[in-house]
């Protein structure tokens, strides 16, 4: 049975998933969001869609990443005592004063033990899975030929092997170079160890500089190096998740697109990277999110885009894909960026914030940006008290969401910040003016006196997730009776076992049956700003034992049976566990 126990490799490019096995069974080229050519994940055959490399009679595998990088190793063991050792990774390094991240993945295999018989296999798919591209070869490479996509196996392996699917015995190393139909003027096995030595030595570099807090280094390592792989480098854009339709809860056809950047999460992203000093990462979001402002011409801004930018994101079934565990259906595209989704003015704005203030980026804001931004400050003020979907983008109705409302509050606050560093004194009175009267209209019409907290919605009783962050943004003070009494009454609702749902009412698909793991964080961070550090770690070590063995999260997870639900890997889970980590940890001056 298909599980998410599996590892991501990529290089802010492309990305893949591997199991146990060192089966790819998910990537996507020639970018993130492009044609699965492995997508045995979504298919009930393993007939193709996949790359594998099977050692016969194999009895048992270990796999772990090679420790501070993106790189996975993965070791076969036979009945024989033969054994072989695959090395997975996407090359990314500096080279020429760039950094060289090309569409290739690389596969070594090894012998290590014994006699060991291997079959490799490589089967890719075109079209989201419904057809195979067609094959020619050369002296020392294999071309799969597809109506919008050709790729070239470059190899030192015996062709005829990997045509033929024939096994053989594995007397050294074997390299495999999978990406663009260029010719390879070196050596396989020579590339493949060069790119190994520099893509090792880059992580390890990226890693040295991180910030990390004394507790948990190997957990939060880990989750860093993850969202470096869900950010797109050529433009900076950030995915939810290099999956589709990997569904929140067995059957429910709650089965979305994630390989797309939502606004929302991609500050939160940002925002856990610049906490660990990933400011490069940040730089190349920060530039993404102004350019879609500065191209949005004053029109509403869409909860997601593509991660080129473009705007429309058309949703489609997809016939070739039966779906994760047979549970369709398999959808491309996001018709999220329809919606209307108030939030997305504070995201925006929170995220472009940092330029004004953090002076480690190369690029720092100035007059001409804000005033960029203030045309999204007016479609915050104009919007604060009117329907939309919410951050939890509920397709069959509209209500004035307090999340919502909040984060328009948060644009608004945020501009009469940065309009006060510039020094624009007209400017800061005026933002501070809105933002005042958004956040008194809140307190009035979000506040249940019945229930004696913030409630989801103006002038009602439910509770969602999101309140969960009224101080992170900066509504309320910690210290704020209103707050410990708000995370009381999310937790009376919504906690389920060790679980926080995002909400529990109907919705368009019934009520959720998995907790957002996210929320479960998010309410992790309201424990820990209450003092209720004791009762916050002892749900954090929880959490952090729903983790694969890779250390990766998925969105959902089944309150009963602790299995993972939804796409995957989800950033959102991974910067919850980030932020929990360093607002956890003692201090590096306090531990010894």
């Amino acid at each position: 049975m298909k599980t998410l126990d599996l590892a991501l490799i990529g290089n802010c490019n492309i990305g893949a998933l591997i199991d146990g096995r060192a089966n790819i069974t998910w990537g996507c080229f020639p970018r993130l969001d492009g044609d699965p050519v492995f997508c045995t994940l979504l298919k009930k055959a393993d007939d193709y869609g996949f790359f594998a490399v099977e050692l016969l009679d194999c009895e048992r595998t270990e796999q772990q990443y090679l420790e501070n990088t993106a790189i996975l190793i993965t070791r076969l063991y036979d009945r024989q005592g033969g054994a072989i050792e695959v090395t997975d990774f996407a090359p990314r390094f500096g080279q020429h004063g760039r950094t060289f991240r090309p569409m290739m993945l690389v596969r070594r295999v090894r012998r290590i033990a014994g006699s060991p018989r291997v079959t490799l296999r490589l089967r890719p798919a075109c079209d989201n899975g419904a057809a195979r591209p067609s094959l020619t070869f050369g002296s020392h490479h294999i071309r799969y030929v597809a109506p919008t996509l050709t790729l070239r196996l470059t190899t030192d392996a015996s062709l005829t092997t990997i045509m033929q699917e024939t096994s053989f015995f594995l007397e050294d190393t074997v390299t495999l170079l999978l990406g663009s139909d260029e010719t390879v003027h070196e050596a396989a096995g020579e590339v493949g160890r060069r790119f190994l030595e520099e893509t090792t030595q880059y992580w390890r570099e990226w890693v040295r500089n991180l910030a990390i807090p004394f507790e948990w280094q190997a957990q939060v390592i880990r989750a860093a190096i993850t969202l470096k792989l869900n950010a797109f480098d050529d433009t900076g854009a950030i995915v939810a998740a290099v999956t589709t339709s990997i569904p929140e809860a067995a059957g429910s056809s709650r089965n979305w697109d994630y390989r797309y950047c939502w606004l929302r999460d991609g500050y939160f992203v940002v925002n856990a990277l610049n906490r660990l000093g990933a400011t490069r990462t940040m730089e190349r979001y920060l530039s993404y999110i102004i350019n879609i402002a500065a191209n949005n011409a004053g029109a509403p801004l869409q909860p997601v885009y593509g991660i080129d930018g473009r705007a429309q994101l058309d949703e489609h079934e997809v016939p070739g894909l039966d779906g994760y565990r047979g549970m369709g259906p398999v959808r491309v595209g996001n018709l999220a960026y329809r919606q209307v989704q108030h939030d997305v003015y504070g995201s925006a704005i929170l995220a472009a914030t940092h330029i004004f203030f953090d002076q480690r980026l190369t690029r720092r804001g100035d007059e001409a940006l804000f005033r960029h931004l203030e045309s999204l400050g007016e479609q915050a003020w104009r919007c604060h008290d009117q329907p939309d979907a919410g951050l939890w983008e509920l397709r069959g109705s509209a209500r004035v969401h307090t999340f919502s409302a909040v984060m328009c509050w948060v644009a608004c606050d945020r501009l009469a910040r940065i309009a006060k560093q510039l020094g624009l004194a007209e400017r800061t009175n005026y933002w501070q003016v809105q933002a005042q009267q958004i956040h008194d209209t809140i307190c009035q019409r979000a506040w249940s006196q019945q229930r004696g907290s913030f409630v989801s919605t103006f002038e009602g009783e439910a509770m969602d997730a999101s309140l969960l962050l009224l101080v992170e943004v900066g509504f309320l003070e910690a210290t704020d009776p209103r707050f410990a009494a708000t995370v009381d009454t999310v937790a009376q609702d919504l906690r389920h076992g060790d679980y926080i749902f995002r909400y529990i009412e109907k919705d368009d698909f019934g009520a959720p049956e998995n907790a957002f793991l996210v929320c479960t964080f998010w309410y992790v961070n309201a424990l820990t700003t209450l003092e209720r550090r004791d009762e916050a770690r002892a749900l954090f070590e929880k959490l952090l034992a729903c983790r694969n063995r890779h250390g990766l999260l998925a969105e959902h997870i089944n309150p009963v049976s602790g299995e993972q639900w939804g796409n995957f890997v989800q950033t959102y889970s991974m910067v919850g566990l980030i932020n929990a980590a360093i607002r956890l940890s003692i201090r590096w001056d306090q531990a010894f």
